[in-house]
This record gives C-alpha cells, sequence and structure tokens, in this order.
C-alpha cells in the first residue's frame, strides 16, 4: 500500500477526533493519527497501561522500555498515567474509552468487523479488539478500500471471523468514508473524485449518500 494512502486515511481521522477525549489507536494504519493531532488536547489509551501517550519517539527520546500494545516505540506526556493492564482494560469495558479507531479486513453494510483473522492463517489472538468494539463510545475503523487483489473490504456479508455484533460508526478508506445505521451504509464524502455510481460499482452493490451526516459538516 503506497505510503500517502495510509497518511490520507489517518488525516482524515484526526478530524473526527475532538478536544479532551480519551482515545485508543489499534495497530498499523491508526498509530499514524498521533502525526495529524496538532495542538488537539487528546488523552491516546494503550491497552498495556499508558494513558496520556505521546508522539513517536525521535532517536534522543526512544526508550526501548516504553512500548505501546502493538510493540512499537512511544512517548509519554506530562500528566500521563501507567498501570496495569487489568486496570486498562477495565477502563475500556466500564465504557471510558470516547473513541476507538481499529484497523480492519472487512466491514459488513450492517456496520459488523472483522479485525482479527484470516482464514488458513495462523490467528496471533484478537488483543484488545473485541473489547473496544464493545466498550468504545465511537468505533471508528481505517483501511484501504480494495484489497491487493482487487477485492472489496466493504461487503454485504463477512468473509472472516466477526469481531462482534456491535456496529462500527465509521469506516474511513481511501476512497470514501462510510456511515452505518440501522438502515445499513451510506456514504459521508468520496475522497477519489468519483460518482457515486462509480463508486458503487466498484465496492459492486449500490450505495446511497447519508444526507444527515453531510448537512452536519
Amino acid at each position: 500500500m503506497a505510503q500517502n494512502i495510509r497518511h490520507q486515511i489517518a488525516k482524515r481521522i484526526s478530524e473526527e477526533l475532538e478536544e479532551g477525549q480519551i482515545v485508543n489507536l489499534g495497530i498499523g494504519i491508526p498509530t499514524i493519527v498521533t502525526e495529524y493531532l496538532g495542538d488537539k488536547e487528546i488523552y491516546l489509551q494503550t491497552e498495556n497501561g499508558l494513558l496520556g501517550m505521546g508522539p513517536p519517539p525521535t532517536e534522543d527520546t526512544l526508550d526501548i522500555d516504553l512500548i505501546n500494545a502493538g510493540k512499537e516505540p512511544v512517548t509519554y506526556l506530562q500528566g500521563s498515567s501507567f498501570f496495569s493492564s487489568a486496570d486498562s482494560f477495565a477502563l475500556i469495558r466500564g465504557g471510558h474509552v470516547d473513541v476507538a479507531v481499529l484497523g480492519v479486513l472487512e466491514v459488513e453494510t450492517s456496520g459488523q468487523i472483522a479485525n482479527w483473522a484470516v482464514p488458513n492463517q495462523p490467528i496471533l489472538g484478537v488483543g484488545g479488539a473485541m473489547d473496544l468494539l464493545t466498550g468504545a463510545k465511537k468505533v471508528i475503523v481505517a483501511a484501504p478500500l480494495f484489497t491487493k487483489d482487487g477485492n472489496s473490504k466493504l461487503v454485504q456479508k463477512l468473509s472472516y471471523k466477526t469481531s462482534g455484533i456491535r456496529k462500527v460508526d465509521l469506516f474511513v478508506s481511501d476512497y470514501a468514508v462510510f456511515s452505518f445505521g440501522d438502515d445499513g451504509v451510506k456514504v459521508v464524502e468520496i475522497t477519489d473524485n468519483l460518482s457515486i455510481e462509480e463508486l458503487s460499482e466498484k465496492v459492486g452493490f449500490a450505495l446511497e449518500y447519508d444526507k444527515e451526516k453531510i448537512l452536519e459538516k
């Protein structure tokens, strides 16, 4: 995947985050969101026990003992809190995380997602994905819209194992931003100069705009 696509998606997600929120960033594209927060006062949480995670370290600030849940080196901000993994999951399960940003393999038109197991591949474990999907007040998923083989990750029925029955709120991709509600998937915006008819043709089924969210913007 082109590096600029990853950053395009991460930058768009950063626009959804609001001052003062507690946010958990998953592995992959979500970690890049930190580069686009600017001066926003966002409290980043990681499942292994840190609230107040800072930007990626420089060579001078690198501490090999300070990592996030994805085992990537991180920094921490003044006023941060360190605690056990058990307390961290209590924070998630207790509904105290405002937004979770997760990577994703597939997104069903209903809003259910699959993001932890690929058929016939070794399973490394679900990590915190199921807890975050259930416990966070808002869930945003991030991924390119198409696989390397050209298959849409937005599907009418999941082919991978579901991560839970909870619907996500937004799917931010390189082609479009999708919202999910009781009546299924809607398009919030198209980012690749396509018409909604052309986007529908690419994913393989008819799409329509989420007029309410577009008006909010």
